[in-house]
């Protein structure tokens, strides 16, 4: 027989009054946990971590509140020690609902009979509860707790939660969590843990001052003791094991790395909120060269920093960085290596290869080196000498100013400064020539940071190719140009390898082990600036040295101060690799090539002082300071006289040097190695 559908009974009024007042409370409920949810944002403030490429540690920061507080994960803390501390604190962890009801009637009936706690019922999630919440321990805070504890099991599983505790667990001092305890008192993170250990990493915080290893040794080995018989009893390990664990000595507290500070600092702004941070730096090579900066700053004044960096052609990662030699030193918080500083020399190689990359001129070209005035502009070499005739290649070689000068003036300075920013370099004109680059760019007369200019020799050491630096594990290249041809490329760095060494190094050429490092110094204005770059084994490594606030370091220069600490560094690297950068030079040199003049020779003429000029003197005699004399054109050695009289030459700078006896008016004459003369008629003036 079929039945049809069964009829539903009508409620009673005092059934219907249940079940409202059920609904109400269990609205009541929900409103009131959710408008005072517990604060499980403490969770996520933990200590910023920063780390090399492999992982390792460079340097973590504290919290906000001043805490070590690491973010522990599950999967890279011992499973054995999550299994152990689970059987010990709370054996139904992953059953119950964040309270044990079997544990609290234990401990309260514990209670009742001795009159004091003599047993604990709180589990792992009460206790993360009191620690999200620290509260008197009063029976009240106990209601809160287990009240928290039902709210806390409805919006974390139970890893999460097993992760929050191990993450805020007191462990003495300012730590917080077992990967900072175990990295404090074992100085490695807790993916494997013995069973000293374990006890140990279990006991503390549960009285984690009246333990702490750090002050109260004995105390530590007792609680650390009691918890081994723990595990004994629980059936964890075997009396002889335990036996061997009483018998580790008890840790002291260790600081914790200190590495890469400026590099670490920069990125954990930059992830602010992440508990890891990954970056491009290798740990190793890290903290050599920041022993290789102390080193060399142990010889200098106090005021005086040394700055890093190395960058790995291969990628452009930066492997290491070095803001400074040390932050008890003067300026030692500024990082140096993206200061913004006047590089000198250092500039000169990306000139000539772009000069030869365009066809300008080749290395065999030959240039006057000989005084010359550029409309306005009146170089000179840094050590006042002039070479004549000399070609490209050993003008780069040498470091000589009126030869890139001169280069400078064919290319364009507007030129020049617009390939150097293509190639990802921020070159900053003066104040004063905020519209259009001079002659001066040669020679080191803008602004340019450590970073970018090891950026532009990178690209040298990579055939050519423009592109950014890379400080994180996860970036990648933003641009990718061709700077120059990757032959230009080569035969820059040829010519820089060339270079003559720094003194005790043997030159390449003479040694089979020698390194074949192509590098470049620089001496900025005033002696203020000394740098060297250098290109090999696979690296472009860059050195600053000098004040951070710009003081002048008097006969401080890039060769005698930078260049020997360059090639320490490079010494760090290891085993050298096959010679780079030799090459068989047999092509012919084009006719056009032949001199960067666009004349054969330029006739002599005396730059100073000019004909019919007055020049003031304050000192007459042998003795006086005197005035430089300086001409252009003309071929060979110049000979100077003044009314009749030859001048000679010092010896120190090899530029003539007159010194008039007695005001009036004199005529200055000077001959070239072919006869050709020129003349200047001037008055020589007192004061007053």
């Amino acid at each position: 027989m079929k039945r049809g559908p069964r009829a539903s009974l009508p409620l009673s009024p005092k059934q219907k009054r249940w079940a409202w007042a059920l609904l109400a409370c269990m609205l009541t409920l929900f409103t009131l946990d959710q408008a005072f949810a517990p604060p499980l944002q403490r969770v996520r403030d933990v200590s910023p971590v920063v780390v090399d490429r492999n992982g390792e540690w460079l340097m973590a920061f504290t919290t906000t509140d001043g805490r070590w507080r690491l973010e522990a994960q599950l999967d890279e803390i011992d499973p054995e020690f999550q299994r152990r501390l689970i059987a010990i604190e709370d054996a139904r962890f992953w059953f119950h609902p964040g309270v044990d009801p079997i544990a609290l009637m234990r401990a309260t009936w514990s209670l009742a009979r001795s009159g004091r706690v003599t047993q604990g019922g709180s589990t792992i999630t009460m206790q993360l509860a009191r620690l999200l919440e620290p509260r008197p321990r009063t029976i009240g805070s106990k209601l809160i707790e287990i009240v928290r504890a039902i709210q806390i099991e409805r919006r974390l599983s139970k890893r999460e939660i097993l992760a929050a505790y191990l993450t805020l667990a007191p462990y003495g001092g300012n730590l917080e969590g077992v990967r900072a305890a175990s990295r404090a008192y074992f100085q490695r993170d807790p993916v494997w843990l013995d069973d000293a250990e374990m006890a140990l990493l279990i006991a503390l915080p549960q009285a984690p001052e009246a333990r702490r290893p750090d002050r109260r040794p004995q105390a530590a080995r007792a609680a650390r003791d009691r918890v081994l018989d723990m595990f004994v009893r629980a059936g964890l390990i075997n009396a002889r094991r335990a036996a061997e664990g009483r018998q580790s000595a008890v840790p002291a507290r260790a600081p914790f790395p200190y590495s890469a500070p400026h590099a670490a600092e920069r990125l954990a702004a930059a992830h602010r909120g992440e508990g890891v941070v990954a970056s491009s730096l290798d740990a190793n090579l890290q903290r050599d060269l920041e022993a290789l900066a102390r080193r060399s700053a142990a010889g200098l004044e106090r005021e005086a920093q040394v700055a890093i960096i190395a960058v790995e052609l291969d990628g452009r990662e930066v492997r290491a960085r070095i803001g400074g030699a040390g932050r008890e030193r003067a300026g030692g918080y500024i990082d140096m290596t993206r200061a913004i500083r006047s590089p000198g020399s250092a500039l000169k190689p990306f000139l000539y290869a772009i000069a030869f990359d365009e066809g300008i001129a080749a290395p065999e070209t030959l240039v006057r080196d000989a005084p010359r005035r550029f409309g306005g502009y009146l170089p000179e070499n840094f050590d006042r000498r002039f070479h004549g005739d000399v070609t490209l290649e050993e003008a780069l070689q040498h470091s000589l100013n009126l030869p890139a000068v001169a280069t400078l003036d064919r290319i364009g300075a507007g030129r020049f400064q617009a390939a150097l920013t293509r190639a990802g370099a921020d070159v900053r004109l003066p104040n004063r020539a905020v519209s259009e680059p001079g002659l001066a760019l040669a020679l080191g007369g803008v602004g340019i940071t450590l970073e970018d200019l090891v950026q532009l020799y990178a690209a040298l050491g990579d055939g050519g190719q423009a592109r950014p630096l890379v400080n994180e594990a996860e970036g990648g290249f933003a641009f990718s140009r061709r700077f120059v041809r990757e032959e230009t490329a080569e035969r820059v760095l040829d010519i820089l390898a060339r270079s003559p060494h720094p003194a005790g190094r043997a030159p390449p050429q003479l040694s089979q082990n020698a390194p074949m490092i192509a590098f470049k110094t620089g001496t900025s204005y005033g002696f203020r600036d000394a740098w060297s770059v250098g290109v090999w084994n696979g690296y472009a490594i860059g050195v600053w040295v000098g004040r951070p606030d710009g003081a002048p370091r008097p006969g401080a220069t890039g060769r005698s101060e930078a260049l020997p600490i360059l090639f320490e560094a490079f010494d760090l690297l290891g085993v050298p690799p096959e010679r780079q950068y030799e090459r068989e030079r047999n092509e012919p040199l084009a006719p056009a090539l032949a001199r960067l003049e666009t004349s054969d020779q330029e006739a002599l003429s005396i730059l100073f002082p000019p004909s019919g000029a007055e020049v003031l003197v304050l000192e007459y005699g042998p003795e006086a300071r005197g005035l430089s004399l300086s001409a252009r054109g003309g071929r060979g050695n110049l000979t100077w006289y003044a009314d009749g009289e030859r001048v000679e030459r010092e010896n120190s700078s090899g530029r003539a040097i007159w010194r008039p006896i007695a005001p009036g008016f004199y005529d200055v004459t000077v001959i070239d190695a072919d006869g050709q003369r020129a003349r200047s008629r001037v008055r020589i003036r007192a004061t007053g």
